[in-house]
């Protein structure tokens, strides 16, 4: 499976975020706090919802450790950053490229898919892993708990060396 590579340019959002790792995941509980109050939020872009991870510069070095901690946000794009709900926070993603794969299928079965973009696609692509947020966004075909659904899943890039 090819992606499409797209440059993006900055993105304002607004959402909630949770310390995790894949380990000690917390994805479910960041949902359920944040789905109740999306409605909240009336700047929106589109009905898109953004998971966004942010990572540390080390996260993904060798060995591979499921307790390294990370922050996911589950968040909306926005027109601009003046009306915030209390208790949410904003965040400016920069713009940048991005290999955005589609995925289709149960959205618990998505791990074999991030295995074979770090695993598989990207040592052999021609590019290099960006120290910049990964997001997925879950459009209107997204269908929680569905064999179903589908996602595009943005892994931040660079050119490499040649």
């Amino acid at each position: 499976m090819e992606p499409r590579i797209e440059t993006i340019s900055e993105k304002k959002l607004i959402g909630k975020r949770l310390e995790m790792s894949f380990a000690d995941n917390r994805t479910a509980e960041l949902w359920r706090g944040f789905m109740p109050r999306r409605k909240e939020i009336t700047n929106n872009l589109n009905g898109d919802l953004i998971a966004m991870q942010i990572y540390n510069s080390d996260f993904w070095s060798t060995p591979f450790d499921p307790q390294r901690r990370f922050e996911k946000w589950a968040t909306i794009e926005v027109a601009d950053l003046e009306h915030v709900p209390d208790g949410m926070e904003t965040f400016t993603l920069a713009g940048g490229m991005y290999a955005v794969f589609l995925y289709q299928g149960h959205p618990k079965d998505g791990a074999q898919m991030f295995q074979y973009i770090f695993g598989t696609w990207l040592p052999s692509s021609g590019f290099l892993l960006d120290n910049r947020p990964h997001f997925e966004v879950l459009g209107d075909r997204y269908k929680n708990d569905s064999d179903e659904s589908e996602e595009e899943i943005w892994i931040p890039v660079r050119a490499g060396v040649s």
